[in-house]
């Protein structure tokens, strides 16, 4: 399995406000090489904080790249995956639509009908107790047939993954604005690191739209 972080932060490293409500970071060329990242990925990630505070559809939208994975006897669009430990998604949640399969993994302690519930409309995969265990989750993802994973955040999320080892590649948009504010979300929140920290190895940089798009290899 090969798991790619993508996002888009501010020049001060935020992903939005602290009202936590989206901001525009990114331009037209960024939102199409997102696109074309997700058009080659067998599954797009988010965490259930993305998907209550934004309802993202998470679906391709050019449609050339959408006939191309057809034509390579793929789904129009890949998969789409929510980690969310409590089973908190909403029915009516733009990811449950049907547009593409879906997975939900939660943990054991989610409620049986919040299960029962999101089972109506996706495949559930129960992993580690009180919170999702990341690394029996995504082997339930591969085990699926699900070998690139693209994840789009957010901060909780990205962190834990890196938490976990799980983390092949990262790339992120650094878009001209400061947003601030000591309670916005970063590119990585959760309990931070204090040892051990994931070092990276710089691939490549773009200048795209009125920034710069940088992506680096994550270190064994």
């Amino acid at each position: 399995m090969h798991v790619v972080v993508n996002a888009a932060m501010s020049a001060d490293g935020k992903l939005s406000s602290r009202r936590r409500e989206q901001v525009r970071i990114s331009g037209d060329e960024d939102f199409d090489r997102m696109d074309a990242l997700r058009a080659a990925s067998d599954a797009v990630v988010v965490g259930v904080g993305t998907v209550l505070a934004d309802d993202p559809h998470l679906t391709v939208k050019d449609e050339a790249r959408s006939s191309e994975r057809v034509d390579a006897g793929e789904a129009p669009c890949p998969a789409r995956v929510v980690i969310d430990s409590r089973g908190r998604t909403p029915t009516e949640a733009a990811i449950l639509d049907g547009t593409a399969e879906t997975f939900v993994c939660v943990s054991e302690d989610a409620p049986t009908s919040a299960r029962e519930r999101l089972g109506e409309r996706a495949t559930v995969i129960t992993a580690g107790s009180g919170r999702v265990s990341l690394v029996d989750a995504f082997e339930g993802l591969e085990q699926a047939g699900l070998e690139r994973l693209m994840v789009e955040g957010g901060g909780e999320l990205i962190f834990s993954l890196f938490e976990a080892g799980l983390v092949d590649e990262l790339c992120v948009f650094v878009g001209p604005q400061i947003i601030g504010g000591r309670d916005a979300p970063t590119l990585a929140d959760g309990d931070g690191f204090v040892e051990d920290f994931p070092a990276l190895t710089l691939e490549a940089v773009e200048r795209l739209d009125d920034g710069v798009v940088l992506r680096w290899q994550v270190r064994s």
